[in-house]
């Protein structure tokens, strides 16, 4: 049975633990300051700011994001009835909003590789180890789906850079969609020594 193409970058998705422990979906409750003016996409890498919210972290080469968006509840203006969903729409006043995130610094993600948002022919095996950039591409509203990716090429031993790889994907290395890696937080949040 053919592995399926991946056809998009999808954000960052919780796969298991560094020391080979599966992922067993924990999340933590963190609060989203009402009208927080973003979109935030499941997939999506988040930080805690000043205030002691969460925000979409939007950083690139460098900064400290506390984990992965994996979608929120809030109760909706308009209906006033309590609303879960997959992913955060930009401005909605709720003061009860809070997101759902994976912020164990251990976990490792499965991530698309993009080069400037198109598909790169293959993830070299040379990769692992070094550390990457982030592509802050644009999520669905229909899907609710992040498109955030790591960047090809990005490879180095910058201590900045917010990815570090651990693996190669095989039954996406050779595809003709974008391959994927297995990353995990180089940069976390939780492991900075400088606070918000």
């Amino acid at each position: 049975m053919a592995y399926p193409t991946v056809s998009a970058p999808y954000g960052f998705l919780p796969m298991n633990r560094v020391d080979g422990t599966p992922y067993a979906g924990a999340m933590r409750s963190i609060a989203i300051a009402s009208g927080y003016a973003a979109n935030v996409f499941k997939g999506d890498l988040v930080a805690v700011v000043t205030g002691g919210t969460v925000e979409k972290f939007t950083g690139t080469t460098s900064g400290s994001p506390v984990g992965v968006f994996m979608g929120c509840s809030y109760t909706n203006p308009s209906t006033q009835q309590k609303t879960f969903a997959q992913y955060w729409p930009t401005g909605t006043a709720a003061s009860d909003a809070v997101a759902y995130v994976m912020d164990d610094p251990m976990v490792l993600c499965k991530v698309a590789v993009t080069d400037n948002a198109s598909a790169m022919s293959v993830a070299a095996l040379t990769a692992v180890g070094a550390n990457m950039s982030i592509i802050q591409g644009t999520g669905s509203t229909t899907t609710g789906n992040s498109a955030v990716s790591v960047l090809a090429g990005s490879e180095a031993t910058t201590a900045t850079l917010p990815m570090r790889v651990i693996a190669v994907v095989p039954e996406t290395a050779t595809s003709s969609g974008y391959p994927e890696l297995l990353v995990k937080f180089n940069t976390h949040q939780y492991n900075n020594a400088t606070g918000v």
